[in-house]
């Protein structure tokens, strides 16, 4: 039986989860660096990016709901062969573990910079400070209600954005162009160019939020009936996230771009873009916005990566199961020590985080792919139109991240202090 449109709204939920995990200090970061250094010429890169979200995020609610299980537990049950579901799981936990870490260290160094960006605070404090709380909002369950009032200002922080895009001297010619005609930085600027288009794909699709998003759906959506309005919400949620991206690298491109010997390296050069609106107040709006889209994405990431581990093991996934805890106190923790290890650049480190994601990304693509072929999804298994988007997005995603490879892991050893 069809939802009423008013019904559809009141179940959106689980997507708009995904849009808030995306919309964090990465897609802040990496939209306005792209925004300032190329001006409307990435656009593209997050239309694409948004539209394969979409796709697959949509996917993983289908999975979520038909089977009333988490992707961990569905791939797992997938593979019937003892070796090739062991190879699985082992690259499914290497690629999470990577993967979320890397995100894990963003979503950090972004409340580092949201709160340096407004006081004048040493990165080791701030560090422990935002680990504890994480900590706590987990260990005692709370995160929920913090998660609902950190998600509302980076939907406001998303609303300013807009809003400070409408009023500034954007050329709307140049954005169509950047929309519909792929394109990269040549010359000396190749290398970063590629970087910074891998890091906008990354930090759209991010593979965690295919987890959480299966384990969500499945959550607060029980009738397979009810698959339409899981589609509405993943297609509503997710493209208004795109385009609150897609308003922060106009912002930036408008305000910031072809301004001689600026770059963007801190959260008050962020702030510049929202000065047209804003005024003296966008740098601590900016400030807020990073530390509350950090902060709150600092509790989805381990949270995903243990609902992961423990669904492709097999294990309890309750938050009170002790190896449930363990999984995302290592994540965590990690996080936090290698913000504060390779925190000397922390926009380049956020950079290299989103384009690390998108290079594991087409891994976890492919066991979403595979797990909705399967039989167990019955009429609601994926239709060839689908599948083609799925395989078109997959070889697209490992063209560039071929491409990104040598400036990669470039920008990664410098980071390490090994170049």
């Amino acid at each position: 039986m069809a939802s009423s449109l008013k019904q559809k709204f009141k179940n959106i939920g689980p997507g708009a989860l995904v849009a808030a995990g995306f919309v964090g200090p990465g897609t802040v970061t990496t939209c306005t660096v792209s925004g300032a250094s190329y001006g409307y010429t990435m656009l593209w890169c997050l239309l694409f990016a948004t539209v394969a979200t979409i796709i697959f995020q949509e996917m993983a609610s289908r999975i979520g709901i038909a089977t009333q299980e988490g992707l961990g537990e569905n791939i797992r049950d997938r593979i019937s062969n003892p070796a090739l579901k062991w190879i699985a799981i082992v690259i499914v936990i290497i690629a999470i573990f990577i993967g979320n870490t890397a995100y894990e260290t963003g979503n950090i160094t972004g409340g580092i910079l949201g709160i340096q960006a407004v006081f004048d605070v040493p990165m080791i404090p701030i560090v422990i400070v935002l680990g504890i709380l994480a900590f706590a909002c987990m260990w005692v369950g709370s995160y929920k209600l913090v998660e609902k009032i950190l998600t509302g200002i980076v939907v406001f922080m998303g609303v300013v954005f807009f809003v400070t895009a409408l009023f500034s001297p954007v050329d709307w010619g140049a954005v169509a162009a950047g929309l519909f005609t792929p394109q990269l930085p040549a010359g000396q600027e190749a290398s970063k160019g590629i970087l910074t288009a891998v890091g906008l794909i990354g930090t759209t699709i991010v593979p965690y939020n295919l987890f959480l998003h299966a384990s969500g759906a499945a959550e607060r959506f029980k009738d397979p009936e009810q698959i339409a309005d899981a589609r509405f919400d993943t297609v509503l949620s997710i493209g208004l996230g795109g385009i609150i991206s897609m308003a922060i690298l106009i912002c930036a491109a408008a305000n910031i771009y072809g301004n001689t010997g600026i770059t963007v390296s801190n959260g008050k050069d962020m702030a510049m873009a929202l000065e047209p609106l804003l005024g003296s107040w966008a740098t601590f709006m900016i400030g807020v916005g990073l530390l509350a889209a950090g902060f709150s994405s600092a509790i989805t990431a381990p949270l995903s990566a243990a609902y992961a581990v423990n669904g492709v093991l097999g294990w309890g996934k309750t938050l009170k199961d002790i190896k449930f805890k363990v999984i995302w106190m290592i994540v965590l923790v990690l996080g936090c020590v290698m913000a504060v290890t390779l925190g000397k650049s922390p926009t380049q480190l956020i950079l290299v985080a989103q384009a690390a994601n998108a290079i594991l990304l087409p891994i976890m693509a492919f066991f979403v792919m595979y797990v909705a072929n399967g039989k167990a999804l019955g009429k609601w298994r994926n239709h060839a139109f689908a599948n083609i988007c799925g395989v078109v997005f997959i070889v697209i995603t490992l063209f560039m991240c071929y491409r990104n490879m040598s400036s990669f892991m470039s920008s990664l050893a410098t980071l390490l202090g090994l170049s």
